[in-house]
């Protein structure tokens, strides 16, 4: 099927230019983004960080996304779940996307049913792409097994999906099980909101997660050509057609120096390429390109403008 050019706008991330405790200036960006014409806002996750957040130092240039082991324990890192509910009840058209959602952190009853009130509340606009992380130490402050995080992840999609699709709900898996429960509100599609996946690697776990629950897939950089063949084929041997997964790229930052600002014009260079190969879905992080908040709408208008001319809507 076509799918419309979108942007997304990245609000966590973005502490240059929301100081630690404005949590509104994350609701006006995703304002902002609405005004300019953007298809999404995101919001990454920690529920905490320890020292293996920054075990391999920091980026070079502060604006640089948020690499696992590269970052400042001390970041903040605001829930998206309630900062999600915020900006559903400010905004109208944009949708919301949780990317990612650390899920084997928190138990999917519970979970399912935040993200179907969430869902409802919104209007249908919510966007969850569950992963398990790679902060040992964030599953162990919860007291989850990190060597068990795949496993949790599977087994708490499926019993999000039972809670989802039908009332009385019974589900029995390895890590979780219920039997004849009701879970209300159900959320605006039976199926539960879309889901994304992602990763540095198209994997055999992140594969099957794709093929069985994803409408999306938004991997961490640039994947290869055998990620995307192997992306391809594993859809195909599903009955899946590959036109129907929305594909997320974005904008290819590059920093002179740690106190480079990166030009938007050149991060979007390569949007021509992302298309061709199949990419309808572009993210940006606005912080790589300004430190004054007043300057993320333009921004957006600038990114909405490019994928205009490149077919969007």
């Amino acid at each position: 099927m076509s799918r419309a050019l979108g942007g997304l706008l990245i609000l966590t991330e973005n502490h240059t230019l929301v100081p630690p405790g404005n949590l509104d200036g994350l609701v006006e960006m995703a304002r902002a983004a609405e005004r300019a014409g953007m298809d999404a806002v995101m919001l990454g996750d920690h529920v905490c960080l320890g020292p293996s957040a920054g075990a391999l130092g920091r980026p070079e240039n502060p604006r640089s996304y948020a690499a696992p082991g590269k970052q400042d324990p001390a970041t903040e890192w605001p829930s998206p779940i309630v900062m999600a509910a915020a900006i559903a009840a400010s905004t109208s058209r944009i949708r919301i996307v949780l990317a990612a959602l650390i899920t084997p952190l928190r138990n999917p009853v519970v979970l399912a049913k935040d993200l179907a009130t969430l869902d409802r509340l919104s209007a249908g606009r919510l966007v969850v792409q569950p992963t398990v992380s790679w902060a040992r130490d964030e599953y162990q402050a919860v007291g989850v097994a990190f060597e068990s995080r795949g496993r949790i992840l599977d087994d708490g999609l499926a019993a999000m999906k039972a809670l989802w699709q039908g009332a009385p709900a019974s589900y029995e898996g390895e890590y979780f099980s219920f039997d004849a429960v009701y879970s209300k509100p159900s959320p605006v599609d039976p199926g539960g909101p879309a889901l994304w996946f992602g990763g540095q690697s198209v994997h055999p776990p992140l594969l099957r997660r794709l093929v069985a629950h994803g409408s999306g897939f938004h991997p961490f950089g640039s994947p290869s050509r055998a990620d995307l063949e192997a992306l391809e084929a594993g859809l195909r041997r599903a009955g899946r057609s590959p036109d129907d997964l929305e594909m997320i790229g974005g904008t290819r930052a590059t920093f002179d120096g740690p106190e480079d600002i990166a030009d938007l014009d050149e991060s979007m260079a390569s949007f021509d390429e992302q298309v061709a190969q199949g990419y309808t879905t572009f993210c940006m992080k606005p912080s790589q390109h300004t430190d004054d908040l007043a300057d993320v709408e333009s921004l957006c208008e600038r990114m909405v403008g490019r994928l205009s001319l490149l077919g969007g809507t």
